[in-house]
């Protein structure tokens, strides 16, 4: 595919109309290459690096051309969602990943899409079951390779890689400049933008909020109530930490989403799109949510645990004041905790005003049909508009996925939406519509 075509569909499909400098370095990228991308998230680099793999696409329908292995479903699915309209209608995109209907992956497989983004795990599954042929992928990318590796899949990598014959092009990213492993012949480039004015933090304030007990819930919930309902990431240690946060946070009525490696794909999923999509703007989460997650406008991080390392550190603080956006990291410490030495000096914490604590104004429908029932956002905004009684303007944050649709509208409308469009068929096909509860 030329650039001019893919800036064309930037444009179209992603409103994108200006390339940041590490796009435009991918954009002008000598092909075949194999380059090392240094970016954190929330720097471009996963536009960076589909338009380095649009370029190398040859004809459609001769089977994959281009495979993109992520550390996690989660990253996997973002990087489909914006490859996949990048691509189409030429090109097919399949997304591979556990938690997700094996059978329909395959099904999807038998229609030979172009570009196949996927867990490494699942990837070789179907490799190994022979539903999956790597002989003509000729551009491999790598996101977050590092996180793979720490996450274990060092082996389940090198036996993809070692299955590519015909790779020429290869983007491999990361945070930083780190070992590239080696399962990975060398790189021809390294494009590093993790120092760049464009990756840091510019606007982030760090302020540290004493606890007077070990347990740090009351202060926790102290907190919270100056928010005042603001998109935040409480952040915590471990697994039943965030279950117990989850559940004293909902029990007292804040509006609070739970998001770890524990739960089921789906309630996992569902934590991210309605915390993206404003109906719990507190989000419990472990280390999982510091990477590899494309949420906007998360106005605070909280640090309930401190966490374990340095890059934990900057993972979580790299949630908020992103792209240039400001936001506030605060560090909860009880006389119990011993401060690690790689915290820098933090601003003492004086309480603003608390507020009630109020359920958010923004609540979620639930479509049971999707995509693959041929529903567009477009075709969910104009029924809810002409059958449901809400203002384009109402309508806000859209979702769709393989088999249904996440739309967030005013809470105080929600039951009433629903009500309305439930005698009513969208694209004719009938649909159950209802508001999604928080829990």
């Amino acid at each position: 595919m030329d650039i001019k075509t893919i800036k064309a569909r930037l444009s179209t499909s992603l409103d994108i109309s200006q390339l940041l400098p590490i796009q435009q370095d991918m954009a002008q990228l000598k092909l075949p290459g194999k380059v090392l991308l240094c970016a954190p998230t929330g720097s471009g680099k996963t536009v960076a690096f589909a338009i380095a793999l649009l370029r190398s696409l040859k004809q459609a329908g001769k089977g994959v051309q281009a495979l993109v292995l992520a550390p996690t479903r989660e990253l996997a699915l973002q990087i489909f969602e914006v490859l996949r309209p990048l691509a189409a209608p030429g090109y097919k995109t399949a997304a591979l990943y556990g938690g997700h209907s094996f059978e329909a992956e395959s099904r999807s497989l038998e229609g030979n899409p172009d570009i196949v983004i996927g867990t490494p795990g699942r990837i070789l599954d179907h490799i190994r079951r022979g539903l999956l042929s790597l002989f003509g992928v000729t551009c491999l990318v790598i996101d977050e390779y590092d996180k793979a590796l720490e996450l274990g899949f060092r082996q389940e990598m090198s036996a993809i890689v070692g299955r590519l014959k015909n790779a020429e092009t290869m983007v491999l990213t990361s945070a930083t400049k780190g070992e590239i492993p080696q399962f990975v012949s060398a790189v021809d480039r390294t494009l590093d933008y993790s120092e760049s004015p464009s990756a840091t933090m510019p606007d982030i304030e760090l302020f540290e909020v004493l606890s007077p007990a070990a347990d740090k819930l009351d202060t926790l919930v102290d907190l919270l109530r100056t928010f005042d309902n603001r998109r935040c990431i409480v952040f915590v240690n471990h697994r039943d930490a965030a279950e117990r946060v989850y559940k004293h946070l909902k029990r007292l009525g804040f509006p609070a989403g739970l998001y770890h490696g524990g739960l089921e794909q789906q309630l996992r999923q569902r934590a991210l799109i309605l915390f993206d999509n404003g109906t719990t703007p507190i989000l419990v989460s472990t280390d999982l949510a510091s990477r590899g997650l494309d949420i906007e406008q998360v106005e605070a991080v909280v640090h309930y645990h401190l966490p374990a390392s340095a890059e934990a550190w900057t993972h979580r603080n790299g949630r908020t004041a992103r792209m240039g956006a400001s936001g506030s990291a605060y560090v909860i410490i009880s006389d119990h905790d011993k401060v690690p030495d790689f915290l820098p000096a933090l601003q003492d914490y004086i309480p603003g005003e608390q507020h009630d604590i109020l359920p958010s104004a923004v609540a979620t429908l639930y479509f049971n049909a999707g995509r693959k029932e041929k529903i567009s956002k477009g075709d969910v905004v104009g029924f809810i508009i002409n059958k449901g009684g809400l203002t384009a303007a109402e309508v806000g944050r859209i979702d769709v996925l393989d088999h249904c649709v996440y739309v967030a509208v005013p809470a105080v409308k929600a039951r009433a939406t629903a009500l309305a469009l439930a005698p009513h068929r969208i694209k004719n096909v009938r649909v159950r519509v209802s508001q999604l509860k928080e829990d």
